[in-house]
Order: C-alpha cells, then structure tokens, then sequence
C-alpha cells in the first residue's frame, strides 16, 4: 500500500497578512470608486487605456445603438399616427418592420448597458486578484522533496511516500 503523506505548501518572505489585506481591500475600493484606481494602486499602469478605451468603446456603440432605436421609434410613430403631415423617413419598411428594427436595437443598446455593468466588475475584480498576486514569491526557489515515511494508521503502522512541494 502506497500512502502519500504532507503536501506542505509554503512561501517566504511575505508581508504581515494583515497589512497585506489591508492592500487587497484597498485596491478593491479603489476600483469600485473609479475604474482604474486599483490598477494604479497595484502598479498596473498599462492597463489603464485598455479599461477606458473599453468604456469608451461601450459607449459608443451604447449611443449608436440608441440613435438608430430612436430613429426606427420616431420612423414607426409616423407610420402609424394617420397624419399625412409625418413621413416615415424609411418607405422600404412596413409597420411591423420598423417594429422588428425598433425592438433590435433597443435589445442591443440594453445588452450593452448590462455588458458596461459586468466590464466594471471586471475591473474590480482584476484589482482585487492581481492585489493578491503582486507580492506573491516568484523566484526560482522551487523544490519538491520526497521522502519515505512511517505513519500510524488504526494501530496500524502504514508505510508510504512523504512529498512536500516548497515554493
């Protein structure tokens, strides 16, 4: 019978851990204020335009989608207000054309209101994960040794390999 005993895991050279959650929490807040601040907080400065230029792009796409919503709303009310003084500025489309375009775009502006919502958690969460990774041990010191061992099981003695992983 083989029986594995002790994977130990360990690191060295870390700081308090109640200083280093302060650090985590701190870059969490950060983020959740401003997009941004926990990645600057974590000395992640590159990341910076990536997260605005996606909110940017967000944004944009937020606001066309809005428009064209708009145009095909205004489009179907003028369609369907029996005043001959409004023009649909769409001919080509019937009522329940202008219908179905009217519901895509307002389904896609609203897909990207959520998806704006989700980006900003993963701001936050980008923060709050890379706050545990920046002082985390990356040197070469990586060991594993594998001993055999002696272990007391029921009143038993049990005779089986000890492995303990260091990094």
């Amino acid at each position: 019978m083989l029986f594995i005993n002790n994977i130990s895991y360990s690191q060295d050279n870390i700081k308090s851990s109640e200083n280093f959650n302060n650090n985590i929490k701190k870059s969490t807040r950060l983020s959740a204020i401003l997009p941004g601040l926990g990645q600057i907080n974590n000395k992640q400065y590159w990341k910076i335009p990536i997260i605005y230029g996606g909110y940017s792009v967000i944004g944009h796409y937020i606001k066309f989608n809005n428009n064209m919503y708009q145009e095909f709303r205004t489009a179907l009310i003028h369609e369907t207000d029996d005043n001959t003084s409004t023009i649909n500025p769409f001919p080509n489309f019937s009522e329940s054309g202008l219908e179905r375009n009217m519901d895509f775009w307002r389904r896609n502006r609203d897909l990207l209101i959520i998806f704006s919502g989700v980006y900003y958690l993963l701001n936050i969460a980008d923060a709050h994960i890379f706050a545990h990774l920046k002082d985390f041990n990356t040197n070469d010191n990586i060991s594993l040794n594998i001993k055999p061992s002696i272990e007391n099981l029921n009143n038993t003695k049990v005779i089986g390999l000890s492995l303990n992983i260091n990094f």
